[in-house]
């Protein structure tokens, strides 16, 4: 039986009733309608339910889930989605010196309290920091592969039953004990390819697929693109069996004729999940230096599928990168620099700044993981707030240190691929050449990259570098 994932009204209807209540509205009567006619919950890890509901059950699910979406929000005006209101509450939004080039003046205030210096136009990086990036993005990729979905004393038991605890290398599944392979098996899709045992190049996935996707946005747009053009972009390259929650039901909609940016909002409750999030690093990459244009350029890409805090992740991550790839500031200074384009009163922001200050406060980052865990138990384990708050603590904990930056994030559990990526690319590209990424990381990696995106299929991380900076170059 065919059971399409992430797009079911049965299955999404659970996950809107807990957006709902976590971004200001009431959803208690409509929960009470649903669960008076025996509808089922969302599934805890899975795409899709086992078995396919009546079908009054899912035209319930659709009517529900419309009128969710008129449900008015307490936190519409803390949490926009449209640039100027967003732009209107940061006060120290990053802005270019005279209006047209570098950050300049107050870039706001650290987790800590104290300012961070301010960022300025700088050249492109140079192809060697940018394949840096690239092979970093996907080394954390890769090692996250195999524990996603996984919880989190799972992650721990497999990594401590082979000797890997605290997390230093590559998962493998030699020598774990049968009974807890078969309590914590490997991530089906990825076990072939993902483990020490059977890396050979990076295989395909969806955290690169995005970025490769935004290299070619920008070479057949420029740094000009449109929202349009980046739906026009996806339905020629991207199989729609590749893309996943937020950014599949966008998809959907695109297929139905709803224009962006609704088809974020139609029927779309993963709209503030990590999606936006793993497709901001070129735009960090392309403007280095230039924090606010970076996260303005995500924004355009980011709300083709996303809303409010998923759109901030986007947003954020793709600051933090401008202000590395600026080079001259360590990856606190990034961090807080994240944070100036990021409306300071909004989930992501408080998130941010809380996981900041625990990786600051203790030495034992299993006891800021745990912390983290408890204070964002009610969201899912792809939602873009708890996500982006680890990948914070795990690069403030390290210092930055590419090694320890990937491994914290990745044995932090919840999305670990994607968390693992982003903080590989920002740890890499603070550390400015593959030369400085341990062989371990990068030698099986090969300089081959798989992926659905046909231009790029087996494309090496030096060839992706080059092309990288012919478009961070471009006037």
């Amino acid at each position: 039986m065919l059971r399409l994932t992430w797009v079911q009204p049965e299955d999404l209807l659970g996950h809107e009733l807990r957006q709902a209540a976590q971004d200001g509205r009431e959803p208690a009567a409509v929960a009470a309608r649903w669960r008076a006619a025996a509808g089922p919950d969302a599934p805890d890890r899975a795409g899709a339910s086992p078995q396919p509901v009546s079908r009054y059950l899912r035209l319930l699910a659709e009517d529900l889930l419309d009128e969710l979406a008129e449900l008015p929000s307490s936190l519409a005006e803390a949490e926009p989605t449209g640039l100027p209101a967003i732009r209107a509450l940061c006060p120290h939004w990053p802005v270019r010196a005279g209006g047209t080039g570098a950050c300049a003046g107050d870039a706001g205030s650290r987790a800590d309290g104290t300012a961070p210096s301010a960022s300025s136009p700088s050249p492109a990086p140079s192809p060697e920091r940018l394949e840096a990036a690239w092979l970093g993005r996907a080394a954390g990729c890769l090692l996250g592969k195999p524990v996603e979905k996984l919880p989190l004393d799972g992650i721990r038991e497999l990594a401590r039953a082979t000797g890997n605890w605290p997390l230093t290398t590559w998962f493998t599944a030699r020598g774990v004990p049968e009974d807890l392979a078969a309590r914590h098996p490997w991530n089906r899709r990825s076990a072939a390819t993902s483990l020490a045992e059977n890396i050979d190049g990076m295989p395909q996935d969806d955290d690169l697929d995005y970025p490769l996707l935004n290299l070619l946005l920008l070479r057949r747009h420029g740094r000009g693109f449109t929202t349009a053009d980046v739906a026009r972009l996806w339905l020629e390259e991207l199989p729609a069996g590749r893309a996943f929650t937020a950014e599949r039901v966008a998809y959907r909609n695109l297929l139905l004729g709803i224009e962006p940016p609704r088809t974020a909002r139609h029927r779309n409750p993963f709209r503030e999940w990590i999606g936006a999030l793993i497709r901001a690093d070129v735009h960090g990459w392309t403007n280095a230096g230039d924090p606010g244009a970076a996260a303005a350029q995500a924004h355009r890409d980011a709300v083709l599928t996303h809303t409010a805090n998923g759109v901030y992740a986007a947003m954020f991550a793709a600051a933090v990168i401008a202000a590395a790839a600026g080079g001259g500031q360590d990856v606190h200074a990034c961090l807080a620099t994240g944070l100036t384009v990021v409306p300071p009163g909004s989930r992501l922001a408080r998130a941010v700044r809380h996981a900041v200050r625990l990786a600051g406060e203790h030495e034992d980052f299993d006891t800021v993981v745990d912390a983290l865990h408890t204070a964002h138990a009610g969201c899912h384990w792809v939602h873009a707030v708890p996500n982006t708050a680890l990948i914070a603590a795990a690069l403030t904990h390290a210092g930055g240190d590419f090694t320890g930056s990937v491994c914290r994030v990745v044995a932090g559990g919840w999305d670990t691929d994607s968390n693992g990526a982003t903080a590989g690319s920002v740890a890499a590209l603070l550390a400015g050449s593959p030369a400085a990424l341990p062989d371990r990381w990068t030698a099986p990696l090969k300089n081959r990259l798989a992926t659905t995106v046909a231009d790029f299929d087996g494309i090496g991380f030096d060839a992706l570098a080059h092309l990288t900076h012919q478009e961070a170059a471009r006037p």
